[in-house]
């Protein structure tokens, strides 16, 4: 299953994509690592601010090019690293650059960052933590080589060998948390934590757990967040033009169900969504 990340940018309802690229990685990454990508922009065509809505990963971000602030929810603002990890998140995430865009994204599956790491997976969230903190000297220099690195190419081979060389003798990953994982994107975040628990064949206390550790999110946060997810895309895509359709076909129990997590992961309702005033953009994970 192939997902790619949309910068979705509104201006008073005139609507534009901005496509990152996309790579594949190695084939001994495949299980760990969901793809590399870069963003490149100048101040000019880059919104004032950027809502990165809450997809079920964890990134390795890299800034080659100018910095970005962050905006958090009743507190106050600060200047991201310039190389860091993003915890999974749970609500709207707000950034802000301060010049021209050049990023190399490393996204990890929802638990592929995990044996990456010996920190508390659940202390990284909704926050930047810098590689020296996550790596030491490993880091320090996995960040100097990537930010010298003339192209994107090189710096997939650079981040390449140095997560090959993390993964030795590491364990594999959870074959339960791959299986509920998988079950949780086919149906689309739709079914109860009950269900997901009966498909593995595993207590709710023991899979919740299991999540916890290995992603940073129960299996129902997760559910919530590919669940939101889809329905961007449907929005997106305009598959669906009445709230109340688009809630009951994504399982929602009502519309007002929905305009709640709608507005809990994005920080805008729906009708914000595509309202004349919107002035930011929405990064998010769209099925293609």
């Amino acid at each position: 299953m192939l997902y790619m990340f949309y910068i979705f940018v509104v201006y008073h309802q005139k609507i534009r994509l901005v496509n990152p690229k996309i790579f594949k990685p190695n084939s001994d990454l495949v299980n760990f690592v969901k793809c590399f990508w870069t963003l490149e922009s100048s101040i000019e065509k880059t919104p004032k601010r950027n809502t990165i809505v809450p997809d079920g990963t964890m990134k390795l971000i890299f800034h080659y090019g100018d910095l970005y602030w962050h905006h958090p929810e009743n507190e106050n603002s600060f200047l991201q690293p310039r190389c860091f990890l993003i915890g999974q998140l749970t609500k709207p995430y707000i950034v802000e650059p301060t010049g021209k865009t050049g990023t190399f994204v490393i996204r990890f599956h929802p638990n592929g960052f995990s044996p990456f790491t010996n920190i508390p997976i659940k202390k990284m969230e909704n926050k930047p933590t810098p590689l020296k903190e996550l790596f030491g000297d490993k880091g320090e220099k996995l960040e100097q080589e990537i930010l010298n690195a003339k192209t994107t190419r090189q710096r997939i081979n650079i981040a390449e060998t140095f997560l090959l060389e993390l993964l030795k003798d590491q364990e594999v990953k959870d074959r339960i948390i791959n299986s509920t994982i998988e079950t949780i994107l086919k149906y689309k975040g739709q079914l109860t934590v009950n269900e997901l628990s009966k498909q593995v064949n595993l207590n709710r206390r023991m899979l919740t757990r299991k999540f916890s550790s290995d992603i940073g999110l129960s299996p129902k946060q997760l559910s919530k967040i590919v669940r939101l997810q889809t329905s961007l895309k449907s929005l997106l895509q305009k598959e669906k033009t009445k709230l109340t359709d688009l809630a009951y076909e994504n399982e929602y129990f009502d519309q007002a169900h929905f305009i709640k997590d709608f507005k809990k992961f994005t920080g805008i309702t729906p009708k914000e969504f595509y309202g004349e005033n919107l002035k930011m953009s929405l990064i998010f994970d769209s099925k293609k």
